[in-house]
């Protein structure tokens, strides 16, 4: 479901604050809206926009600005409800707690041109985080039941790749004993497709509306998706904004698992169940293996998915009273710092003030000036060094110059006669001796 052009998926930072201020008031409220009370749930809020964006789509009112402009006014709205955080603070708030330019859209990248969306592959390289959503064709098509469906056994997996921003859907027969016993979909790339697993419930008129979606997300060498219908309540995890993380590491640290929330079904009943793998890369298609398993041989793995989401769910509670100690101990520990320095810089001021009281106890200017402060003692002792070099190099009289000249002199004539003496040492072999007279 596609929001506006690319190019607005990010508000500027340095827009007027009377002209956002005008703005706010303007708005309507989210719930209103979406026609949604204030205790919906994740997957009436969801519901309530799909119809919305299909009702009003760009790509099926064109030449409507009224449609247009109500598309775009419900994804607003649906990316305040859908995230927590943003709800919490809208329903603490109002819309002054929200900020604009850290809001993110949900785009539909089969609405977007070439140049877009090789914008948002840019961006979304660069780390920028950009949510996209499943193509409206796609899930038109799907409610007015004008798709292929192939069917997928139990235990057996399918690998295949899909266009992007286009569906295979499945179709999985499951017995009462088999939905008692549970069941997992998961869906795999061992190239790092982006995709997204979808599950869709029939509707009356035969075509299917979609009720969960899963985003891939990279897990070791590989990126995966999964939905488990267990019998008990699981959770799925949402992962949290990077930019938001970069600017404030300590809030991201608290709000890590805000994203762990419910899933919104966690049993299915016996019959035919219908699934979706969704192309979520920008440019090339997705590569996939999906599977679809009973978990009865998986118990032990039942029980310890059980229990270490539990542990998450404590952690969680830790966590907020954690951060609640952290805050007040950081903000102690940040006066304490501030209060050393200016304790440090009142201790040397008053020991210098000491020094120079002690020092005025003279009858002597020159002492007074001298130890004035430490400043004028490190510069009165190094101007008073200078000048005695200077002094002692002036008091060399012309006879010391003289005779060092001297003394040069005849260090420089003995040279040439050592060397005379040297070659005359070593030349000695040249002379000639008369062999004839007798020793």
């Amino acid at each position: 479901m596609a929001g506006p052009k690319f190019g607005s998926f990010k508000s500027d930072n340095k827009g007027d604050s009377a002209a956002a201020a005008g703005a706010a008031a303007q708005r309507r409220d989210p719930y209103e809206v979406l026609g949604v009370g204030r205790n919906a749930t994740e997957q009436e809020i969801k519901s309530a926009f799909r119809r919305m964006a299909l009702k009003y789509h760009p790509d099926k009112n064109a030449d409507d600005p009224v449609a247009s402009e109500k598309f775009q006014e419900a994804t607003f709205s649906y990316n305040i409800l859908s995230d927590p955080d943003k709800r919490r603070q809208y329903d603490s708030s109002g819309f002054e707690a929200i900020e604009a330019d850290s809001h993110e859209l949900e785009l539909d990248l089969s609405s977007l041109n070439t140049v877009n969306t090789m914008f948002a592959a840019l961006f979304s390289k660069l780390g920028v985080p950009i949510k996209t959503t499943v193509s409206a064709t796609v899930l038109e098509e799907a409610l007015n039941g004008s798709v292929e469906i192939s069917p997928l056994h139990l235990g057996k997996s399918l690998c295949r790749k899909v266009d992007k921003q286009s569906a295979h859907f499945y179709s999985v027969d499951i017995t009462d004993e088999e939905a008692k016993l549970g069941l997992v979909c998961r869906v795999c790339s061992t190239a790092k497709s982006k995709f997204k697993l979808l599950y869709f419930e029939p509707e009356e008129n035969g075509g299917l509306s979609l009720a969960l979606q899963e985003d891939s997300a990279k897990t070791g060498k590989v990126t995966s998706a999964g939905m488990f219908f267990l019998g008990f309540p699981v959770y799925r995890f949402e992962h949290t904004n990077s930019a938001a993380a970069a600017k404030d590491p300590d809030s991201a640290f608290f709000k890590r698992l805000d994203g762990f929330q419910p899933c919104e079904v966690n049993e299915l009943k016996e019959g035919t169940h219908y699934f979706a793998v969704y192309g979520d890369n920008f440019f090339k298609s997705a590569t996939y293996t999906v599977e679809v398993v009973c978990a009865e041989p998986f118990t032990t793995e039942k029980e310890k998915l059980r229990s270490v989401e539990a542990k998450i769910l404590a952690k969680r509670s830790e966590l907020s009273k954690f951060e609640s100690e952290y805050r007040e101990v950081l903000a102690k520990f940040t006066e304490m710092t501030s209060r050393y320095a200016q304790e440090m810089q009142t201790i040397d001021e008053l020991l210098n003030e000491r020094n120079s009281i002690h020092a005025s106890y003279t009858n002597s200017p020159t002492l007074k000036r001298s130890s004035s402060g430490s400043k004028g003692r490190t510069s009165s002792k190094g101007s008073k060094s200078d000048d005695e070099q200077s002094a002692k190099k002036e008091k060399k009289s012309p006879s010391m110059e003289a005779s060092v000249s001297d003394e040069e002199g005849p260090k420089k004539e003995k040279k040439p006669k050592e060397r005379l003496r040297r070659k005359k040492w070593f030349s000695i072999h040249h002379l000639k001796v008369d062999k004839r007279r007798p020793c």
